[in-house]
């Protein structure tokens, strides 16, 4: 019995753009990669080649320190530089830098597995870590570090299809024409925190993608149709979707038993488990008016997104704005040089009427209806006010690190208010000024020894 999950709104889905575009290869691979060595929650990682080094596909090029997962080659070819680069997040990364040779040489450790049936929970784990694997549909959580935490802890595996987000379809196309991977690594992933089933939740804007892991699937494996609302994809509310459970403020899905993967992440874990391939390459939606013609493609990670464009014919008219992800989460793009990275699903191209920039933002009428439509119940009017008036206490009071960021508030503003934006702001200064306390308390403590 499906369920249902507060707030949410409708945007147009936008999808039709590329939703009937098979994934395919890029036609020219990029001379050059550029591979961020953070591109997970954690710790970056640290290189471990240098310059004039030869690598090749799938060579580990990045080790963990901490939390983290480590990072692979995405082409083979030449080190010519490990270096801050522009990066996605925001500045710069250190970056390993590799000149692609065209030869896709892979590295002599990449093997087909027997025996797969055999390999135990704590096996899998092992894989997934050693493959680099992170969560492919959001923040890119280490995907060994979300199951070691499952384990004995969680009745329940949801494997998110919903792929909610507007103009998005790259999960979508996968599901299509990878299903046996998405199977296959749900079975994998349950085996691995000790269930023996799992269920894919689908938006039911996508039947043919229900009707074919239906045919797929066997008892073990069930695919609910789940009626259309963003932000459906968020783990809360998938969860409160499909189980009925309530994820209390501050906890995590594990808290009520309960563990979310993506789809894709899903599909990398059978390529990691059963041919011995580390992540190196994803699916990639390029669309948006601005293009000239919106794909799905397969690429390299460390891609430059220009590179990208150009794969989709490039620009038929000059952008609003460029983005990283979807119209209602993504972030923006400023150097179209950066590379994608293991959580790029998609690079929206948005013309200025798509993304309704010529309305400037008004004054607040407190008509409630960012309230109603808040997924985590919370009052994003109240924190806007006090955010404006950097009362960080009261914002943190009013439960702003509980904001999932998902933009239902922005989109249903009638003054078109950048709330997000302001509780981005707050999240930073609250975590900001954490760190500043701790240190200073550190700091009294190693005075008083003294």
């Amino acid at each position: 019995m499906l369920h249902q999950f507060f707030g949410g709104v409708h945007p147009a889905g936008h999808k039709d753009l590329s939703a009937h575009k098979a994934t395919v290869p890029l036609a020219k691979a990029p001379a050059q990669v550029v591979i961020p060595m953070s591109m997970h929650l954690g710790a970056p990682c640290k290189p471990v080649v240098a310059a004039g080094d030869t690598v090749k596909v799938g060579q580990r090029i990045g080790e963990t320190a901490g939390l983290g997962a480590p990072i692979h080659a995405s082409v083979s070819g030449k080190v010519v530089a490990v270096e801050e680069r522009s990066y996605g997040g925001g500045g710069t990364m250190l970056s390993v830098v590799i000149e692609n040779d065209f030869q896709d040489t892979p590295d002599p450790a990449i093997k087909h597995r027997d025996g797969v049936d055999a390999l135990s929970g704590a096996e899998i784990i092992e894989i997934v870590k050693n493959a680099g694997i992170t969560g492919m549909g959001g923040a890119g959580f280490p995907t060994h570090v979300k199951l070691s935490g499952a384990v004995g802890k969680v009745d329940t595996l949801i494997i998110n299809g919903a792929e909610c987000e507007p103009y998005i379809t790259s999960d979508h196309r996968l599901m299509l024409e990878r299903g046996e991977a998405v199977i296959g690594g749900a079975r994998l992933l349950a085996k691995a925190v000790g269930l023996s089933e799992a269920t894919i939740g689908i938006e039911l804007n996508k039947p043919d993608a229900i009707e074919h892991l239906k045919s797929l699937a066997g008892g073990d494996i069930h695919v609910e149709g789940l009626k259309t609302r963003y932000p459906q994809g968020a783990e809360k509310q998938l969860i409160q979707m499909v189980t009925g459970r309530q994820v209390p403020p501050g906890k995590l899905p594990a808290d009520v038993q309960c563990l979310v993967c993506n789809v894709a992440t899903a599909a990398a874990v059978w390529d990691a488990v059963t041919e011995g391939k580390p992540l190196t390459h994803r699916g990639v939606t390029v669309t948006g008016g601005a293009v000239a013609e919106p794909v799905n493609l397969l690429a390299p990670i460390g891609t430059p997104v220009s590179h990208l464009i150009d794969m989709a014919g490039g620009f038929k008219t000059t952008p609003d704005r460029v983005l990283y992800g979807g119209p209602m989460m993504g972030n923006p793009i400023y150097d179209l040089d950066v590379p994608m990275m293991k959580s790029s699903n998609c690079i929206l191209c948005l013309t200025a009427e798509e993304a309704a920039t010529q309305d400037p933002a008004q004054t607040c009428i407190r008509c409630g209806k960012c309230v109603e439509v808040c997924p985590m119940k919370l009052t994003p009017l109240f924190m806007r006010m006090n955010v404006n008036k950097r009362r960080w206490a009261e914002v943190e009071a009013l439960r702003v690190m509980d904001c999932i960021e998902c933009g239902s508030c922005n989109y249903i503003c009638p003054a078109r208010l950048p709330l997000v934006q302001a509780f981005r702001t707050a999240k930073f200064a609250i975590r900001d000024e954490a760190a500043k306390a701790k240190a200073r308390a550190e700091k009294e403590k190693e005075a008083a020894k003294a």
